[in-house]
C-alpha cells in the first residue's frame, strides 16, 4: 500500500510528466487556452492513457513475452493507443460536439501524446505488477490534468492582464509553464521508489 501511496505522489506532484519530464507539451500549450477544454482533454487522457497501460500490460506480458515477440512492443502500444483515441473521438462527438470541436486537431494527437507512450514504456521498463501500473497511468495522467488546469486557469486570467506586446502570446505562456516547472522542482526529493 506504501509503494502504491508514494506512486500517486511522485507521479502527480513530484515527476510530473509535463512540468518535470516535459512530455505532452504540445497538447499541454495548444489546449490550455480555456478551462473547458482543458477539463476535456483531461478527462480524454486520463481514459486512454490509464486503459492504454493496462491493456498494453496485458498484452506485454501474456502475449509478447512469452512468444519472444517484445520486439514488436512499441508497434502494439501505438495500435491500442491509437484505438483508444479513437474510442474517445467516437465518443466525444456523441455526446458533446461543442467540446469535440473545441479540442479540435489535439484530441488525435492524443494518439501521438508522448506523455501517453511514455507511460506504457515505462509500466513495462519498471516492471511494475498489473495494479501499480494502472495506478502509475493513473497518477501520471492525473499530474497532466493539474498541469492542464492549473494552466488554463491561468491563461484565463492572463486575458484580464494587461500584458506587455512583446510578451503576448507564446511567449508568456512559455514563460509562465517555466515558472510553473521552478515551482513543481521544489518537490523534487522529497520521495522516490
Amino acid at each position: 500500500m506504501e509503494k502504491l501511496l508514494s506512486i500517486i505522489f511522485i507521479y502527480i506532484l513530484v515527476d510530473n510528466f509535463v512540468f518535470q519530464r516535459f512530455f505532452g507539451i504540445c497538447p499541454f500549450l495548444g489546449v490550455s487556452r480555456k478551462m473547458e477544454t482543458a477539463i476535456g482533454m483531461s478527462m480524454a487522457v486520463v481514459f486512454v492513457m490509464t486503459l492504454a497501460t493496462l491493456a498494453t500490460w496485458l498484452i506485454y506480458t501474456f502475449v509478447l513475452v512469452p512468444f519472444n515477440l517484445s520486439y514488436l512492443q512499441i508497434v502494439t502500444f501505438i495500435l491500442v493507443i491509437a484505438s483508444l483515441v479513437q474510442l474517445v473521438e467516437i465518443i466525444l462527438r456523441k455526446i458533446s460536439p461543442t467540446l469535440y470541436q473545441g479540442l479540435g486537431i489535439f484530441l488525435p494527437l492524443i494518439t501521438t501524446n508522448c506523455a501517453v507512450m511514455a507511460v506504457v514504456l515505462l509500466a513495462v521498463r519498471q516492471e511494475f505488477s498489473l495494479l501499480e501500473s494502472v495506478i502509475f497511468a493513473l497518477a501520471a495522467s492525473l499530474g497532466f490534468s493539474m498541469a492542464l488546469v492549473i494552466m488554463a486557469g491561468i491563461r484565463e486570467r492572463q486575458e484580464l492582464a494587461k500584458i506587455p506586446a512583446a510578451l503576448k502570446g507564446s511567449a508568456v505562456t512559455l514563460i509562465t509553464a517555466g515558472i510553473l516547472s521552478l515551482a513543481f522542482l521544489g518537490f523534487k526529493g522529497m520521495l522516490t521508489l
